[in-house]
C-alpha cells in the first residue's frame, strides 16, 4: 500500500493551536524514538496570533509545503511521510491527501467529524478520495464524532481504516501519552 515504510511524519495542530501543543509533543517523542523524523507545523494565522484559523486553501498549501520540504530533508518522495494531526489540523491533512498531496498515511486524532451537536453537519465529502492508510484515534466521548458515527463515516474510505477509542473527550488531554503509543507503532508497522 506504501512506496515503504514512512521516514518521517509532518504534524498539524488543532484551530487556535500551535505546534507546541502537548498532544504533538509527545506524537512527536514517541514517533522519532522509533526511528522517523518529525516535523511539527504551525498554520500562518495562529503563529501570527490569530485566534481565526486559516482558511483550508492556506492550510492546505501549508502542508504540501511541509510535506515537500521534509521529504526533500530525509532524500525520499513525499511517498514516504505520513501527514496528520489534531482537529482541524488532521481534517487539513485529510483534504490535502484528497486533493492530491500524495503521502504514505494520515495519523487523524480527534477528527472533527462535525461540529458538537450538529451531526448533520458533516465533514466527510472527501472520504472516498482518501486511498490510503488512515489512522483515527478518538476520544470515547469526544462530541465532534461519536465511535459509532467514526464507524460509520470512515466507510467511505477506500484506503485501510484503522480505528482507535481511548478514554477522554475531544482534548484527550489525560491520554496524550496513550495516543502517541498508539501512533507510533501503527506508523512503523506500514509496508
Amino acid at each position: 500500500m506504501t512506496e515503504s515504510p514512512p521516514a518521517g511524519l509532518v504534524l498539524t495542530p488543532g484551530a487556535s493551536a500551535r505546534r507546541d501543543h502537548s498532544g504533538l509533543v509527545a506524537i512527536d517523542q514517541a514517533v522519532t524514538n522509533v526511528g522517523l523524523a518529525v516535523e511539527r507545523v504551525d498554520f500562518p494565522g495562529p503563529a501570527a496570533g490569530k485566534r481565526r484559523p486559516d482558511p483550508p486553501a492556506v492550510c492546505i498549501a501549508t502542508i504540501r509545503t511541509a510535506t515537500e520540504e521534509l521529504a526533500d530533508r530525509l532524500g525520499v518522495s513525499t511517498r514516504r511521510v505520513a501527514i496528520g494531526g489534531r482537529s482541524f489540523g488532521g481534517r487539513m491533512c485529510s483534504m490535502a491527501a484528497a486533493e492530491g498531496l500524495r503521502v504514505a498515511a494520515l495519523v487523524l486524532v480527534s477528527y472533527p467529524l462535525h461540529p458538537p451537536g450538529r451531526p448533520e453537519r458533516l465533514r466527510t465529502a472527501h472520504f472516498p478520495d482518501l486511498n490510503l492508510p488512515c489512522l483515527f484515534v478518538s476520544g470515547r466521548r469526544d462530541a465532534f464524532a461519536t465511535p459509532a458515527e467514526l464507524e460509520q463515516e470512515t466507510e467511505a474510505i477506500p484506503g485501510p481504516v484503522t480505528l482507535v477509542f481511548v478514554d477522554g473527550d475531544h482534548s484527550l488531554r489525560k491520554n496524550e501519552s496513550a495516543v502517541a503509543d498508539i501512533v507510533a507503532p501503527w506508523l512503523t508497522g506500514l509496508t
